[in-house]
């Protein structure tokens, strides 16, 4: 797929808020906790979100800010010419904090059940980690495959609001459930992509 083939796109939108952050000096870092918070609240929106449906908009529209946050504070970084390899770290880590809150929310609110979830979950680690191995081997950061986070995060996003417009069940499963499944099955197809380029590569 993936959707950093529209990373050209994100750009023009990107660069014009990066430039406002560098302009009243916001660290990269912490507009890297500001997505990490976005992604605890989003969090917590999913998970109470069958109380109210209210929640599920709140919880899209805060994973979006999560997406912005994520792709700005590399840019900030550039910028300001303060990319590090501490910053890189701390991006990982939140991303991976991120994932975590945001997908287990969703399945511990009852979307999916908990063996899809945990499927999920492992999935999305296991591809992130087989990312950054790339990198760790020299072979460079590595964004290969059908379901890499851009594309989790739409598929959540599109998924959040399609639950809120939509309320109802397929085979048993609403829109926010079958985005679960979707990641579940993708993030280990991704996984083996990945798995496939770093050993072709190392040969």
């Amino acid at each position: 797929m993936t959707f950093n083939t529209l990373r050209p796109f994100a750009s023009k939108v990107i660069e014009p808020l990066a430039d406002f952050f560098v302009r009243y000096e916001v660290s990269p870092d912490t507009v890297s906790i500001a997505s990490l918070i976005c992604a605890f609240f989003a969090g917590l929106s999913f998970y109470y979100s069958p109380a109210s449906r209210v929640f599920i908009l709140l919880a899209g529209i805060l994973v979006i800010l999560n997406s912005i946050f994520d792709a700005l504070d590399g840019v900030i970084a550039r910028k300001l010419n303060r990319a590090t390899p501490r910053g890189d770290f701390l991006d990982h880590v939140i991303d991976r904090y991120s994932d975590v809150f945001i997908i287990c929310s969703i399945f511990f609110a009852g979307y999916a059940p908990w063996q899809i979830g945990v499927a999920a979950i492992v999935g999305v680690q296991l591809t992130s980690y087989l990312g950054t191995q790339a990198q760790a081997l020299s072979l460079g950061r590595y964004y290969g495959g059908i379901m890499g986070r851009a594309d989790r995060l739409v598929v959540i996003i599109l998924a959040a609001f399609g639950n809120f417009a939509f309320s109802v069940t397929v085979a048993g499963f609403s829109v926010l459930g079958w985005a679960v499944i979707l990641i579940a099955v993708t993030s280990h197809i991704t996984a083996v992509q990945r798995i496939h380029y770093i050993w072709k590569k190392l040969e």
